[in-house]
């Protein structure tokens, strides 16, 4: 079973938040039945297809490329992290709405993760409680950072708190990335800020000591876990120099290996360090579909990784993910 873990989806209708509200909230122009550009303040953030709303469109690329299951999650573009609180609710329930009745009309082909309003806690555990409890959806994506704060700022803290007693699982994906002014050439955005923003974020929730408080949190990195893996050994020599900053019992590394990555770094030689450094139990088949940097066919690197034993192979292609999301593993394969 291939289970895609990174995929993202928009519904096709959404309304127009930014006439409505004004802002910055992204907007989806159909340019013909099959096309779309997502505007953000008038400006071309990026060109889509049908691949980004269209169930059908998805099953017919899932068909074709071996995927048995997607799990969809929202653009983090449409975090909207930035806008009123009552308002990012509003927009987060269309979307989570949209992504359960998605998995309700297709059961056995795609899971569904949600979004909340980080930039308010009590609105961001409420709307956790709806996914999870009201639509069935499976977990949360959430961003790496919250209007420039990172994952450590004690103003999420009541958000983890119950992300982990309610057993949720978490995808942190990159968004807003850091030094992004130094990025317009290039695509480096894309290719360097996001690595590195995510880093960042990783290395936050465990010197910050999220981690540490909340032991049984269920984090996924997405991109497999972007340049973090390879300055772990780096933060961990900053704990032990630096003893008068320290705010957790354990060095880095040692949290780290409570995190989830996905797999997709696209050479065989990155993914065989993160198995190495993590446990391939710990690492989840994803292709960032339907985008320009997506793997194809997903699992691709998986494929591509020699050493890897049938039962690693198995368990990286689908049978880590469901576990992560709290799915029957034996269950989901006897459907």
């Amino acid at each position: 079973m291939r289970v895609d873990f990174h995929t993202h989806i928009i519904p096709e209708d959404i309304p127009d938040f930014a006439e409505k509200y004004g802002g910055r909230w992204p907007v989806l122009e159909k340019t013909c039945s099959c096309g779309a550009n997502i505007m953000v303040s008038g400006k071309n953030f990026r060109v889509v297809t049908d691949q980004v709303w269209s169930p059908e469109k998805r099953i017919e690329d899932m068909d074709k490329e071996g995927v048995d299951i997607q799990v969809l999650s929202p653009i983090p573009v449409t975090f909207s992290y930035w806008a009123d609180p009552a308002q990012a609710e509003e927009f987060s329930k269309i979307q989570n709405d949209f992504i359960a009745e998605t998995v309700k009309e297709y059961p056995e082909r795609f899971i569904g993760l949600g979004t909340v309003p980080m930039q308010d806690a009590d609105t961001a555990v409420r709307e956790m409680k709806r996914c999870i409890f009201e639509l069935g959806l499976k977990g949360i994506e959430i961003g790496t950072n919250v209007n420039g704060n990172n994952l450590d700022d004690p103003s999420f803290a009541e958000f983890f708190e119950m992300a982990e007693k309610w057993e949720v699982p978490l995808f942190v994906h990159p968004w807003e990335t850091l030094g992004r002014e130094r990025f317009p050439r290039h695509n480096f955005m894309y290719t360097v800020g996001m690595p590195s923003e995510t880093a960042l974020a990783a290395a936050s929730l465990i010197n910050g000591a999220v981690m540490e408080k909340h032991p049984n949190l269920k984090v996924c990195f997405a991109h497999g876990g972007g340049s973090f893996p390879y300055i772990l050994p780096r933060l961990d020599q900053g704990w032990n120099v630096w003893p008068h900053i320290r705010k957790i019992e354990k060095p880095p590394s040692f949290y780290a290996k409570k995190f989830y990555f996905d797999s997709l770094n696209y050479d065989p030689t990155n993914l065989q360090y993160l198995i190495d450094r993590f446990g391939y139990e710990k690492i989840v088949m994803g292709s960032d579909y339907p985008f320009l940097l997506r793997e194809i066919p997903p699992g691709k690197v998986i494929d591509d990784t020699p050493q890897l034993t049938e039962e690693q192979r198995k368990a990286i292609l689908g049978e880590n993910a469901l576990r992560f999301l709290n799915i029957n593993v034996k269950e989901e394969l006897l459907k």
